[in-house]
């Protein structure tokens, strides 16, 4: 017995039996509301045959993936234009602060560098002890300082005039090392930002739009999958009644070959 073609396509419009399609009302919300954006005399009694059935689940699936590509793009985009903003450039502290510097600012950081050290201390405390011997036990005969070493005081009252703005020198250069890493910090830490909100809208991205889309994928995967199994069956179900009946009813050649023996 044939089963009858009576369904019709509401896609296509050809005629199919009713295991080859399903009705709109056991399709999904996603993919009903895309058959009726198509064929808007789509009801929910509409038959759809499985070739059109897959081919809008294949779109539907294309679609998605394709929208959530654009998406990554465009946000990938963005981080590359924030990235190539003047604004996260960070400087080389070396190339702007030391490899410009005049035979003074070196002279300056020389005399800085040895007038904080213990080498500095030690050696001019040993200057004025033996200034101070010398003026007092009048060693080989050298009295040109006498006590309360006048001129030891005027010596040391120059030496701190000149080198107080020598060290200044030198500081004032420190500070604009110290401007040039605040800059490079605060670079830094806008980029950093930067970079960790795009990362936000993308793990937002993947949390609220792609795993919902991953879901309604694979859920699309199983219906096809629970239709190939229930084709299946109901091939199995076709093949052992064929064989049922052929076992109740023998063939006529069967017959006469019983009847001849």
């Amino acid at each position: 017995m044939t089963i009858k073609k009576n369904q019709i396509c509401v896609i296509c419009g050809n005629r199919f039996t009713i295991m080859e399609g399903l009705f709109l009302r056991d399709l999904s919300e996603t993919l009903k509301a895309q058959v009726i954006k198509t064929n808007s005399f789509a009801k929910d009694s509409s038959f759809i045959c499985l070739k059109d059935m897959q081919e809008l689940r294949i779109s539907r699936m294309q679609t998605v993936i394709d929208q959530d590509l654009k998406i990554d793009k465009q946000m990938s985009d963005e981080l590359k234009k924030e990235m190539a903003k003047n604004t996260y450039v960070i400087t080389n502290i070396n190339d702007t602060v030391y490899s410009k510097r005049t035979t003074g600012q070196k002279l300056a950081d020389a005399v800085a560098k040895f007038g904080g050290s213990w080498g500095f201390i030690i050696s001019f405390s040993i200057i004025i002890v033996v200034w101070m011997t010398i003026n007092i036990i009048h060693f080989f005969g050298i009295n040109f300082d006498p006590y309360p070493f006048i001129l030891l005081n005027l010596f040391l009252s120059c030496l701190a005039a000149i080198q107080a703005p020598i060290i200044m020198m030198s500081q004032n250069r420190q500070a604009e090392r110290d401007r040039v890493d605040s800059e490079n910090d605060y670079k830094t830490n806008m980029k950093s930002e930067m970079e960790i909100r795009i990362l936000h809208k993308k793990l937002d991205q993947l949390n609220e739009v792609q795993w919902p889309h991953i879901l309604d994928i694979q859920k699309m995967q199983i219906e096809v999958l629970s239709e190939i199994e229930n084709e299946i069956q109901s091939l199995k179900a076709n093949n052992e009644s064929k064989r049922d009946r052929n076992t109740r009813h023998p063939t006529r050649d069967q017959k006469n070959e019983t009847k001849h023996i």
